[in-house]
């Protein structure tokens, strides 16, 4: 029996029944760019299903709210409604009203790109992209690249990472030995903070498929028994797998939110340093 983590994770082909493509899978071609072989993994494909649907739905949507119709109907209206909870309830909290503005695209591109690869997730046979720690490692080292760059450009590059140390009236002597203490311990939980980023993300997202293939991996081991513990078996692991994707829909929703919270609460702390 295959190891149910690999449903999970990153492979060179969509795996399906055999029922519908023969041989159970749809093997993803090599694109030969002259120096370099690209080899088409599932994750990558369904990261540009992804985007695709992220333009399908907020190009009209910015085209409605350009013109000053306000969007009607309940599928733009629902997106309207995260927009203004991302704007309202994330960022001008953690970064300040006065300087969320510019970077609301950004969070909400990132609040809206892990919830669809979150989403993905739910549709059999597919993936999803943020149960790879190589995905949220990216998102994380964008994450920093911004954080630090509108620290820098608000402080200035030295008073920035100076600023990392929390100010505290010293005597020299304690000076000279704890100031450059501090600041390499802050340091580096700076850049701890934002590889947690990324191992949350990534751990949530893909415990949660290694349990769902796990109980329905039951039905396979039990396919040889008896007909009557087969089908007890078979009962326990679709009811169980239910409940576990319930909580993954919430779980996409959640881990979402939390990753966009903390890039809002790490843009805002390096703009308003203390």
């Amino acid at each position: 029996m295959a190891d149910p983590a690999s449903h999970a994770q990153d492979a060179t082909a969509f795996h399906v029944p055999e029922l519908l493509v023969p041989g159970g899978a749809i093997e993803l071609p090599i694109i030969p760019l002259g120096f370099y072989d690209l080899q088409l993994t599932k994750y990558m494909v369904i990261e540009v299903m992804v985007a695709v649907s992220l333009v399908a739905v907020f190009l009209p949507l910015a085209g409605m709210i350009k013109t000053g119709r306000p969007p009607k109907g309940r599928f733009w209206n629902l997106f309207e409604v995260f927009l203004i909870f991302v704007r309202d309830e994330i960022a001008r909290p953690m970064i300040g009203k006065k300087d969320a503005g510019p970077y609301l695209p950004f969070l909400w591109t990132l609040f809206f790109f892990v919830l669809f690869c979150n989403l993905f997730g739910m549709i059999p046979w597919l993936g999803s992209p943020t149960g790879s720690i190589g995905t949220t490692a990216l998102l994380a080292v964008i994450t920093f690249g911004v954080v630090v760059f509108s620290g820098m450009r608000h402080h200035g590059p030295v008073k920035f990472w100076i600023g990392l140390v929390p100010h505290m009236k010293l005597p020299l002597i304690l000076a000279i030995f704890l100031k450059p203490l501090l600041f390499c311990i802050e340091v580096f939980a700076f850049f701890v903070k934002h590889c947690v980023l990324a191992i949350r993300l990534w751990a949530n997202l893909f415990a949660g498929h290694v349990v769902l293939a796990v109980f329905l991996s039951f039905i396979a081991a039990s396919a040889g028994s008896a007909t009557w513990l087969w089908g007890t078996v078979t009962v326990l692991s679709i009811i169980m797998s239910l409940g576990i994707s319930l909580l993954e829909l919430l779980v996409a929703f959640l881990q979402a939110y939390i990753f966009t919270f903390l890039a809002a609460l790490y843009i805002g702390g390096a703009i308003h340093q203390h």
